[in-house]
């Protein structure tokens, strides 16, 4: 069984060299990278931005920042719990010492 024509072999006949570039353009790269290189850089933010870019670093920073956040949330929610229970002892206080709400020098500590 003869096998069908590659699609592909109608657009490969066609295909031919590319044009010669122009003849002023490998100076003009070398000039471009000598002109990059020669740059000041940018300060600690460059620094940070080339760290970043390396995988091993990115996701350390990721990793690290993912933890910040988890330990922002858990301080958040144990003081807002540390309220909660403060309420609770200060209305049950109430509820079994209703003269406590008559005298204003008893306080919680």
């Amino acid at each position: 069984m003869p096998t069908p024509p590659d699609p592909l072999d109608p657009l490969l006949d066609r295909w031919s060299e590319p044009a010669d570039p122009a003849p002023n353009l490998a100076p003009e790269v070398w000039r471009r990278i000598a002109q990059y290189e020669s740059r000041a850089p940018d300060g600690w933010l460059s620094d940070a931005f080339s760290w970043l870019s390396r995988p091993p670093f990115a996701a350390m920073f990721v990793a690290c920042c993912a933890l910040l956040g988890l330990f922002l949330a858990e301080v958040r929610v144990n003081r807002e719990q540390r309220e909660h229970s403060s309420q609770l002892a200060r209305s049950y206080l109430l509820l079994i010492d209703p003269l406590l709400k008559a005298e204003p020098a008893a306080k919680m500590p």
